[in-house]
């Protein structure tokens, strides 16, 4: 098997981002270097992410990433095989940045282009970490996705279900600021969640009364949010206490939907390996409820490391490793997709708008 160095490139949201993966020979492969610039003081006082200043800031940083990251490597571009953007989908004036950018390159140095779908890299992201074999379900939940995905090659996605409307992070995010936490929402209603009771406040388990693995995180929310008002109503304010016993409550309750929903999966969908990517995966609720069932199903249970869960390059150089080695290289006509499903094949989901299916 001939040795790929690529140089990936990541800017479908809201991190820029650059990275180096080299496969040799057959081998496991390696991140010789990885950067990510995040934007979250750029957002932080609109809670949440405006698409413009996000694709200046990306315009501005890719290169200086780009840069950084062959620095790291210790590579120039005569060590290359090849370039990997994000294609989409994503934010199109940030993905529009990292396609550009790479064209450009791919044309200056002659080396081959390969455009990359953002959700790929997620799903392959265990055969970066773990060389797992294929077929393997995939739990892919992030801020902007949820779906449950069957793996059976670098670009064989079978999609089993998944939200149809509100994604688990984007709940996450909006729950933090209905309670007046900081962006972004993951991370500090997982703090707060922490220092409270779970089992004060009853909130639904959206979908759960339906068969299937199709998931809804938009009526929670709002339950959240009612739950909030009706305690400041009762108390006349929301104290410290009650805002973390919210938090903990809707942890519980996205975790309980996320585990019956996976276990049904892989009880329909018997397969050796079950990962979860994406920066939801970051939770360690959501992490530690999984690895249960899996240890109670019999089966393997990988989550790749915290800095490879976000979005990253690493995932994008390496699927483009994977589908370069399958189809070849696309041509400098590559574009930007702001939607791209995985599944090419399977129907939309009700949520994925008028111009048709995200994921």
């Amino acid at each position: 098997m001939q040795s790929l160095t690529f140089l990936g490139i990541e800017s479908s949201c809201d991190d820029t981002a650059a990275a180096i993966v080299r496969q040799r020979d057959g081998a496991a492969p390696e991140i010789l270097a990885s950067v990510v610039e995040g934007q979250t003081s750029l957002h932080a006082a609109f809670g949440g992410v405006v698409p413009e200043i996000a694709a200046r800031a990306h315009a501005e940083r890719i290169d200086l990433c780009i840069e950084q990251a062959m620095t790291q490597a210790g590579i120039g571009f005569a060590g290359l095989d090849a370039i990997a953007v994000t294609a989409g989908p994503g934010l199109i004036g940030g993905v529009l940045s990292g396609v550009m950018c790479a064209k450009g390159l791919a044309a200056a140095t002659s080396l081959p282009l390969i455009g990359v779908n953002h959700l790929a890299g997620h799903a392959l992201t265990p055969r970066l970490t773990d060389q797992v074999a294929y077929p393997y379900v995939m739990l892919l939940v992030s801020g902007g996705h949820c779906q449950f995905l069957r793996v059976d090659g670098p670009e064989a996605f079978t999609r089993l279900g998944g939200s149809i409307d509100d994604a688990p992070g984007e709940a996450f995010d909006k729950v933090a600021k209905v309670l007046a936490l900081p962006q972004p929402g993951g991370p500090a209603v997982q703090a707060e969640a922490a220092k409270g009771d779970a089992k004060r406040i009853p909130l639904p388990r959206p979908l759960l009364d339906r068969p299937g693995y199709d998931l809804s995180f938009s009526g929670l929310k709002t339950a959240v949010l009612r739950a909030r008002d009706g305690l400041m109503a009762g108390l006349g304010g929301l104290r410290r206490q009650d805002r973390a016993d919210l938090c903990a409550a809707f942890q519980r309750a996205v975790a309980d939907v996320l585990t019956e929903k996976s276990r049904r999966a892989l009880t329909d969908h018997p397969v050796g390996t079950f990962a979860v990517a994406g920066g939801v995966a970051a939770n360690t609720e959501i992490r530690a409820r999984l690895q249960a069932l899996c240890d109670s199903l019999g089966i393997r249970f990988l989550a790749p490391p915290l800095a490879l869960c976000t979005d990253n390059a690493a995932m994008i150089a390496w699927a483009g490793i994977e589908q370069f080695r399958q189809r070849g290289a696309d041509d400098l006509t590559l574009s930007a997709r702001p939607r791209w499903p995985l599944d090419q094949t399977s129907p939309a989901l009700l949520g994925s708008g008028k111009k048709g299916a995200k994921a």
